[in-house]
């Protein structure tokens, strides 16, 4: 192998796919990236066996072919240290190569992309859909919070990507928290779906750039493969049954307020503040065009309590919440005005955007009450 490319844009490369590179593995050659130069591209791939990702720079200066398995760590420790330049890639020996720039040069072993294991892609069953870059993004960021950590039930560390005719919807829910996010006309030809993990998902979230218009998916039972830009992320899906989401939303909660998004989340949080810190315990009191929230922590004799003018219709409520699973809602919701709908004290409240918002159909939260 022998090429010459710009410090850059290779950093830019490598930092694209570092992210799947695992910090131990049982197998070591996985702790490399694999170059593999071929028509004036370089493919750089890392892999962690249940991840991989894999990004194309075009090489100007390409005079022989070839793979080679990198060392990660000091590629990348190397690489930014350096400034923009053109470096010198040329392989020197069976295990060694050099890598060499305007006033220096160093030699690092590789190892053989032989050794390198095949990833997973899908089959030949693989549904295939085009997902809005962004709106992927904010559906991500809209749900991930509310993935669990359940060894038990893995389904539940992962968003549940509900595929229609006419739209997806991005569910995730730890059992205290529900979160639904539709994407309007993000179809595919029949019902279809999957459960992407929650560590692949956040990945997406921070490499897709905000100038990417396209992200092309296709799954199959077991693999989900993400093409956008120059970049693939190949990732296991989460495999298992996803609850029956739709079955716990409240369909007729009659009890309706509407109030500023942000004064509430603000009230929340400090109120908050002396809500006992096992339970994170406070409690809503509603009555007509008010709502006042309290906390206590009896222990250490701490109490609060906060009243805000609000848009109430129905019979006077009280119901406690975690504190830290509203404020979660809260903060990811992205409106001025936020609807809360309640039965009573006992069942779980819906919160959605007001309908004046621009997404008041796209996002719901879920909140069961709790005890203190």
């Amino acid at each position: 192998m022998k090429l010459i490319i710009s410090s850059s844009e290779l950093l830019k490369g490598i930092m694209t796919v570092a992210k799947a590179i695992p910090a131990k593995s049982a197998l070591p050659i996985l702790e490399n990236f694999l170059f593999n130069l071929k028509n004036n591209v370089l493919e750089i791939t890392a892999s962690d066996s249940e991840l991989t990702m894999r990004t194309s720079i075009e090489v100007e200066n390409a005079e022989e072919e070839g793979q080679i398995a990198i060392p990660a760590k000091h590629l990348m420790d190397l690489l930014k240290e350096l400034p923009d330049q053109p470096l010198s890639i040329k392989t020197i020996s069976d295990t060694s190569f050099e890598f060499g720039w305007a006033n220096g040069a160093s030699t690092l072993p590789y190892f053989p992309a032989a050794d390198y294991p095949a990833f997973a892609t899908t089959d030949d069953s693989a549904v295939t859909l085009n997902f809005p870059a962004q709106e992927l993004v904010e559906g991500i960021a809209s749900t991930i919070y509310a993935t669990a950590d359940d060894e038990i039930r893995p389904t539940m560390n992962g968003i549940f990507f509900d595929i229609d005719t006419e739209s997806t919807t991005m569910v995730a829910s730890d059992a205290h928290k529900l979160v639904c996010y539709t994407a309007k006309g993000v179809e595919a030809s029949e019902k279809a779906s999957f459960i992407l993990h929650k560590k692949p998902a956040a990945i997406l979230r921070s490499i897709i750039g905000k100038n990417t218009e396209n992200v092309q998916i296709a799954f199959d039972s077991k693999n989900a493969v993400f093409k956008f830009d120059s970049t693939i992320v190949i990732c296991r899906l989460v495999i298992g049954k996803y609850p029956r989401y739709r079955d716990v939303i409240p369909q007729s909660n009659a009890n309706i307020m509407k109030i500023d998004r942000v004064q509430l989340l603000n009230s929340v949080r400090r109120v908050s503040v002396c809500a006992n810190k096992g339970s994170n315990h406070i409690k809503l009191n509603l009555t007509a065009n008010s709502i006042e929230i309290t906390a206590q922590d009896l222990g250490f004799s701490l109490a609060a309590y906060e009243k805000l003018p609000c848009e109430y219709e129905g019979e006077d409520l009280s119901i406690g919440f975690k504190s830290t699973f509203l404020i979660e809602i809260l903060s990811n919701i992205d409106c001025g005005e936020i609807v809360i709908k309640f039965a009573d004290g006992a069942r779980p409240a819906v919160l959605v955007p007001s309908e004046e918002e621009e997404n008041s159909e796209r996002i719901c939260g879920i909140l069961m009450p709790s005890i203190a």
